[in-house]
């Protein structure tokens, strides 16, 4: 990738209480007279595992 660039995870609580930390982009939307600062989720692929629980690398 030439024009990479790498974003922070940031660390949240889910609405259960468990410790969450996902890759999060900011980003501004705006809309005639309007704009916001939002988050948005980054699908980098990473958060899932494909491996058997019990795998173990060579």
């Amino acid at each position: 990738m030439v024009d990479g660039q790498r974003f922070s995870f940031t660390e949240l609580t889910d609405s259960l209480g468990r410790s969450v930390i996902m890759p999060y982009l900011p980003l501004t939307l705006s809309s005639r007279n309007s704009s916001f600062e939002v988050m948005a989720l980054l699908d980098t692929g990473a958060s899932v595992n494909v491996l058997p629980l019990g795998y173990a690398p060579p």
